[in-house]
């Protein structure tokens, strides 16, 4: 079995992929891939790549918090990552005194650095295939009994892992569980914020730009992780010291120019390249329109008032951020989908597949099983965006759905310890959202919201007997102030917002004063609704999927067993390497690899929101003070370049590494023209966007006054 299962894996990771498609492995980096990323220039062995036992470029690459990557780049714990990936941290560190989203920061000394309480960074200790533990028990398995047995087979492996280590560890699925791996990781969590560019910088463009090529985002934070004086990770304190990490990323200034080779290592997302022609339709037709939908109503209402206040701004900055960037992202992935045909390929690949089926009993019904569990599902896909996006897309709504556990133990009649410890949580959770909550940017989220829902959802899947209460009591259902007079009711009378209420109700908890109350009943009423009639399809639906999905990849493995493949994203350690490369996305348009100083000039307009610029950064520019960081051939400063890497998201804050291992860039967003990545890579079109090293040592140095983090690099010129 486990020579069998070795083979498989081989099969799966060796093969070339075409153009720069391929998010691989580095721990099982095949001959084939290595042999072509040294043919685009890499200059460094596979065990400089990825090594157990030696440092390695691995050991620079970290996850930062919860879903970004970042690099070690000096010998004293030194983290570069993006500014959207510090985004929650620097605002968290700002006060209206002290705002450093809006005038940036810079440590000039350790002493000044910012604790960022709650972020943690992880580093990957090893990688342990572990197919052969898991998969013959599971062989036979489906649904729930599958999910059940592999996690009862997996806990040991994770204890074995990490017993008496401090290590946390994870099993991950590959190609839809036709594959296991375990990484182990090894987590600090005394991480402070070191600088960070003012947000005229670190976010220039704004929307506008997001997703975008050209682009001039200065696109970074720095940080540093701490230890103990053993080196070993340890809570906040005084006593704590940089880390002395095993690797760090030298940084090269020697710049970019056309076809230079490129690499990225970091922690990709999630992807899902073998998704079906019926999970494209589903996508483009329903789940994406409705998300955007949503989210434009939501994003309006907030930037109204953002605009009017800059203690709201800060309040609801992070939030926004958030929101506003997968908003124009599911717009362009439908799009794309759309306009290069995505669904019809699918087809095309799924009939060939039913082709050679045709006689294999595990495999020739399965697009039959496909069509009857979407056919299943798909009228009632809008309900669920419609709950997740639009209802719970109020905050307070959402808060308030979160009191279902505290009606849940008070109807329990649970011990008075444990009742305690709901209405403890309830009321921690209540302070965190009263800190973050706009009253007035919430009502409005909610009215619109609500009747959209209302207007979208077919009516048989609508809350029974909701609406026709409200428009007894509030009017027309297609009048817009029905919805406005209703929601200024629910944030008037609600006892989240007042504190005696609330007090009182915490010291004599009871289920009708909690039902009655008129956020709480308006979140249930909707969220009951959906967990009562629609949760067990859509559970029906995705245990389904699942089965058939592992069926599907083990079906695709044989029928074409040495065709290019590599796993999709899951958020574990991946490389993919490009070339840095211009781009015509379309008739008579050309796009250069790079973009300058003087193109963030052009874009400049005083006041702005998305384009306005410092002070000192116009002053700068217009003295040509550049530095050691101008670009020689175009005798400007390189602000951004493009590579043809195959990232997604979770690849935020990675590293842009050239042929000799050296730090040349970090990687932030993917271009419009190829928005369909997570689903099919577009190989003509592709372009990972970057921000230049150059120009983040520029913004530290000359923009910031910081050269003390300057000195602690490795500069390669």
């Amino acid at each position: 079995m486990k020579k069998k299962l070795l083979v498989l894996v081989l099969l799966l990771v060796v093969k070339m992929a075409r153009a720069d498609e391929g998010m691989w492995l580095p721990y099982i980096l095949g001959q084939e891939v290595y042999a072509n990323m040294v043919k685009k220039g890499l200059k460094l062995t596979k065990e400089q790549l990825y090594s157990i036992n030696k440092a390695s470029i691995k050991d620079a690459i970290i996850i930062f918090g919860g879903g970004c990557t970042g690099e070690i780049v000096s010998n004293q714990g030194l983290i570069f990552t993006n500014h959207h990936c510090g985004y929650g941290a620097i605002a968290s560190a700002s006060s209206v005194e002290h705002n450093y989203l809006r005038d940036g920061f810079y440590a000039k000394n350790q002493a000044e650095e910012i604790p960022s309480k709650g972020l943690s960074v992880q580093f990957l200790v090893k990688v342990e295939d572990v197919s052969a533990e898991l998969m013959p028990a599971l062989k036979d398995l489906k649904g729930a009994e599958y999910t059940k047995k592999l996690q009862e087979l997996s806990a040991p492996i994770v204890k074995k892992a990490t017993e008496g280590t401090g290590y946390e560890a994870r099993v991950f699925p590959m190609f839809k569980g036709n594959q296991f791996l375990l990484f182990v990781y090894e987590r600090y969590t005394d991480i402070r914020l070191v600088g960070t560019p003012p947000e005229s910088v670190g976010k220039y463009g704004g929307d506008t730009d997001n997703w975008e090529w050209p682009r001039h985002t200065g696109d970074f934070s720095v940080f540093r992780v701490y230890a103990n004086k053993e080196n070993k990770p340890a809570e906040f304190s005084k006593e704590n010291v940089p880390l002395k990490p095993k690797h760090f990323l030298p940084v090269s200034i020697k710049g970019v120019k056309e076809n230079d080779y490129a690499m990225i290592f970091g922690y990709p997302g999630g992807t899902n390249r073998y998704e079906t022609s019926y999970g494209v339709k589903l996508k483009t037709s329903i789940d994406n329109p409705s998300t955007v939908n949503l989210r434009d109503v939501r994003l309006k209402a907030m930037f109204e008032e953002m605009k009017k206040d800059p203690a709201v701004k800060l309040q609801l900055a992070s939030s926004y951020a958030g929101i506003a960037n997968y908003w124009k992202f599911f717009d362009g992935e439908s799009k794309q989908l759309l306009k290069y045909k995505v669904f019809e390929e699918k087809q095309k690949e799924e009939a060939a597949f039913t082709a050679w089926a045709k006689g294999k009993p595990e495999f020739e019904n399965l697009f039959a099983e496909y069509a009857k569990i979407y056919a299943a599902w798909e009228p009632y896909a809008k309900e669920r965006v419609y709950l997740t996006e639009g209802i719970l897309g109020s905050p307070l709504a959402n808060y308030a759905s979160s009191l279902a556990a505290l009606e849940d133990a008070i109807l329990k009649k649970l011990p008075a310890d444990a009742m305690a410890k709901t209405i403890a949580t309830a009321d921690a959770a209540r302070t965190n959202f009263l800190a973050n909550e706009n009253k007035p940017s919430d009502l409005k989220i909610l009215a619109a919201t609500l009747h959209m829902f209302y207007n979208d959802v077919p009516k048989d899947q609508q809350p029974a007997g909701f609406f026709d209460k409200l428009k007894a009591a509030y009017g027309d259902l297609n009048d817009d102030k029905t919805y406005k007079t209703y929601a200024a009711y629910v944030f008037a009378n609600t006892m989240i917002f007042d504190d005696a209420k609330w007090n009182a109700f915490k010291s004599n908890p009871d289920a009708v004063t909690l039902q009655n109350d008129p956020a709480y009943s308006y979140a249930a009423s909707f969220v009951k609704n959906y967990v009562g009639r629609y949760l067990p399809l859509y559970n029906q639906f995705v245990i389904a999927n699942n089965d058939l999905g592992r069926r599907y990849l083990e079906g695709v493995i044989k029928q074409a067993p040495n065709k290019s493949r590599y796993p999709d994203a899951n958020f574990t350690m991946r490389l993919s390497y490009g070339q840095v490369k211009s781009y015509e996305p379309r008739d008579a348009v050309h796009y250069d690899y790079v973009t300058t100083m003087s193109g963030v000039m052009e874009k400049y307009v005083p006041g702005d929101y998305e384009f306005d610029l410092p002070a000192k950064l116009i002053e700068l520019y217009n003295k040509k003070d550049f530095g050691q960081y101008k670009d020689a051939r175009k005798n400007d400063l390189v602000v951004g370049f493009i590579t043809t890497n195959d990232i997604t998201g979770g690849n935020s804050g990675s590293p842009v590494i050239n042929g000799n291992g050296e730090l040349i860039g970090l990687a932030f967003d993917g271009n419009y023209e190829a928005l369909s990545h997570k689903i099919q890579f577009d190989p003509v079109f592709n372009r990972t966007i970057c921000v230049d090293v150059r120009y983040v040592l520029w913004c530290i140095d000359k923009l910031g006054g910081a050269p003390n983090i300057i000195n602690e690099l490795k500069i390669v010129k």
